[in-house]
């Protein structure tokens, strides 16, 4: 596949999204998989992950350096994933981040399926104003809180990110209504830095500084 074994040249790098890796062939999926974890992208190797699981036909397989398969990734609840990191949400069914009291930190839920890929790098829209009813949530609870956690992230340099797995709706953003919710990795953090662009803000991160283990 010519177009995964170019997809992280600089010159060359398209964005990746769920909905562009669900209409790549089995052998496609897995060919861009292991050359994003080749290197180091280890946000588009989740959503190749993520895509292999959702087709019936297909057991995923995460292949280790030596190429064994790996074991299935757990996934827990969104408030026992924010705990594990030391974070107790204010609302445990709306909050979608929190801060860490012993040390300050902002730690974030990013939905897996909207983080974008391109240069090298992911990125990932955290909070946008509600602009002619285009995002509701944002004038909620939940939305107004992430956005006071956004601007305290990029005070404070950065941030840490979970990775949370499902399926979207159609018209809603996946914080407000999903499909369906999965659950959260609990193994992988992604440390990010956020960029306000606009009254935009982004969690952008690089291949270097991507996921690390817990």
């Amino acid at each position: 596949m010519q177009a995964s074994k170019n997809v992280f040249k600089p010159t060359r790098a398209p964005d990746w999204t769920r909905e562009r890796i669900d209409q790549l062939s089995k052998q496609e999926i897995e060919q861009l998989r292991d050359n994003a974890e080749r290197l180091g992208v280890s946000a588009v190797a989740a959503l190749c992950d993520e895509a292999l699981k959702a087709r019936p036909w297909v057991a995923a397989k995460r292949r280790s350096a030596a190429g064994a398969p790996t074991q299935a990734r757990h996934l827990i609840s969104r408030r026992k994933a924010f705990e594990a990191r030391g974070v107790y949400l204010q609302d445990t069914r709306g909050s979608w981040s929190g801060v860490r009291k012993s040390d300050g930190a902002v730690v974030m839920t990013l939905w897996a399926g909207a983080v974008q890929s391109g240069d090298g790098g992911c990125s990932h829209l955290l909070w946008a104003p509600n602009v002619d009813g285009s995002r509701p949530w944002s004038d909620m609870a939940a939305g107004k809180e992430r956005l006071e956690h956004c601007r305290l992230a990029l005070e404070r340099g950065g941030a840490e990110g979970l990775l949370v797995y499902g399926e979207g709706l159609d018209g809603h953003l996946p914080e407000d209504k999903a499909r369906s919710v999965r659950g959260v990795d609990p193994e992988t953090v992604v440390h990010f830095r956020v960029e306000q662009r606009g009254d935009e803000y982004w969690a952008v991160w690089g291949k270097k500084a991507d996921a690390a283990p817990l």
